[in-house]
């Protein structure tokens, strides 16, 4: 058993660092103040590799796994959550299209992903159904060239920026095997998009999306017409990982603030890391997200593995976002009224942190997933 990152993986956590430190950090509080990231954000992404880690490289990827995609999901973290969004879609999408896709459709649709040209968006939460997914309504109707999409949907992040969306649409009644993924662009007259006013990841985007007799074509199709829903919970072993990572990474920056500050903040003439009433906490926290972490990353690496990850995946999905969000709210406590102030990053991070417990599958979600592993789906809920 070896804990240690390869070469490979080290060289690439120093670059997407580096990458971060340059380009990600110093804007991080503007982009929450102005509720989205400056011109050029996606195409910079693209140039450093970002949105075509787990793209093959005949498509312009670099073709790397799971555990890559995770280490520089981890520094982006630790910048700016939020800018690890454009990543993640990229390589739930692209993995998406990858496995589902027709050749024809990998080679038109790969590149610009990995390059960062499109921009890509998973359009599957409606107003009326988020946790019951199968139960989508948004309808795709045949015209017999193709099909009309006509609905709504809601929470979809990135979804004001997106030049591109895989639209989950019903084609049939037959529930769960009745949605059909479709991707298509975004910049459509027969689009209407609508930015949220979010608590937190405030730069992100999340928009509502309205399909108003939306032309897609057969071409538009990504795998079989009905297993679209089945395709989708397939990535989502693959992005709730990467949540995860995305929300100990978030926690252990908060963390690294607070322990610095425990060391240089004095009261009753020692350093207040000296009390423990300050540093137990700190240690408690810091233990959590330790171990959320290394599960994580043990998901990440079954999948790279070819082995079942479901379990770990959704494990990690469902308790690294809590402990993200509990030592982001220590973090803040041990600043006091300095934690109090938008000066300092704390705040940003806790409320970052509260939407990443909701994103790509809540708790309760997930861990009906574990349940129906652990227990089998006859005796689980």
């Amino acid at each position: 058993m070896d804990f240690a990152f390869t070469d490979g993986q080290q060289a690439l956590a120093e670059k997407v660092r580096t990458f971060a430190a340059q380009h990600i950090a110093s804007g991080a509080a503007r982009n929450d103040r102005e509720r989205t990231f400056p011109p050029g954000f996606f195409g910079e992404l693209g140039r450093a590799g970002l949105t075509g880690l787990c793209v093959p490289e005949e498509y312009g990827g670099r073709g790397l796994g799971a555990v890559e995609v995770g280490v520089a999901v981890e520094e982006l973290a630790k910048a700016e959550a939020t800018a690890c969004y454009p990543v993640l879609n990229a390589a739930l999408i692209g993995g998406i299209i990858d496995r589902d896709g027709t050749a024809a459709q990998k080679a038109k649709w790969l590149p610009p992903v990995a390059s960062g040209d499109s921009v890509v968006a998973l359009v599957l939460t409606e107003p009326e159904h988020g946790t019951d997914a199968a139960a989508i309504g948004l309808r795709a109707e045949s015209d017999g060239d193709g099909w009309t999409l006509t609905g709504t949907k809601t929470s979809i992040m990135l979804g004001a920026h997106a030049t591109h969306g895989l639209v989950f649409a019903r084609t049939s009644d037959d529930g769960a095997r009745g949605v059909t993924a479709f991707y298509v662009g975004l910049d459509h007259p027969r689009v209407r998009r609508e930015a949220l006013t979010d608590l937190g990841a405030r730069a992100g985007g999340r928009a509502t999306i309205e399909f108003d007799r939306y032309p897609a074509s057969r071409d538009d199709v990504v795998g079989e017409v009905g297993e679209g829903f089945v395709g989708v919970m397939r990535g989502f072993d693959h992005s709730r990982a990467l949540i995860a990572i995305l929300a100990v990474a978030s926690a252990d920056a908060a963390l690294t603030d607070a322990l610095a500050f425990a060391r240089e903040r004095t009261t009753f003439g020692v350093p207040i890391g000296k009390h423990q009433g300050v540093a137990f906490p700190l240690v408690e926290h810091a233990t959590r997200v330790h171990a959320a972490r290394l599960l994580a990353y043990e998901a990440l690496w079954r999948k790279d593995a070819g082995l079942d990850h479901r379990t770990e995946a959704n494990m990690a999905k469902w308790w690294a976002p809590r402990v993200g969000v509990e030592a982001a709210h220590q973090a803040l406590l041990t600043f006091g009224h300095r934690g109090w102030d938008e000066s300092n990053p704390a705040g940003r991070r806790l409320r970052d942190a509260v939407g990443q417990e909701i994103a790509d599958g809540t708790e309760n979600a997930t861990k009906l997933v574990v349940a129906r592993q652990l227990l089998g789906r006859e005796y689980a809920p």
